[in-house]
């Protein structure tokens, strides 16, 4: 798993989402991911909306995932 393959799995379920993605060693990832689909959802739920997104891979391939969800308003 890499940066591109996380925020194309994003992107395929928060097709208006503004997406960062970082890592130094493709294991450990911090996500920041700004959308309107954040609003009025909590920080649990908003971390579930991701968690949906990368669907297994969480499980598997994908180690440590560090999420800062904001909403467009939140990021000014």
């Amino acid at each position: 798993m890499n940066i591109e393959e996380i925020k194309i799995l994003i992107q395929e379920s928060m097709i208006d989402a503004e997406i960062i993605v970082n890592s130094d060693d493709n294991v450990h990832f911090e996500a920041i991911i700004i959308s309107d689909e954040f609003i009025n959802k909590t920080s649990i739920q908003r971390h579930q909306m991701i968690y949906q997104s990368l669907g297994n891979k969480m499980d598997s391939e994908i180690h440590a995932l560090s999420i800062k969800t904001l909403t467009k308003e939140e990021n000014k």
